[in-house]
């Protein structure tokens, strides 16, 4: 036995149709967009994670920085002493 839909029956059908369809449109674009959002994200990360990778390589070998600089300190000694002498040999510096 088939039953016969009212208009109004019908209309109201075709109302909740349409509407399960734009539910399922948004649905659809909301994904779509958090996708989207996801894979920038990681790709960012990524990105982070290299920088961070290179800083960490940039600052390994910071313990040389002392040694460095007592070996810049004994440059500038030596240089002093050195402008000093030639100053003393050429009598533009008194003792």
């Amino acid at each position: 036995m088939i039953l016969a839909l009212t208009e109004s029956q019908e209309t109201l059908w075709t109302i909740a149709n349409w509407a399960g369809l734009g539910v399922v449109v948004a649905v659809a674009a909301l994904l779509t967009i958090l996708v989207l959002l996801v894979r920038r994200i990681q790709n960012r990360v990524v990105e982070i994670k290299a920088t961070l990778a290179q800083a960490e390589a940039n600052t390994a070998e910071g313990a040389l920085l002392d040694t460095t600089a007592a070996g810049v300190d004994l440059v500038l000694a030596e240089g002093l002493e050195h402008h000093l002498f030639l100053g003393r040999v050429l009598g533009k510096v008194r003792s």
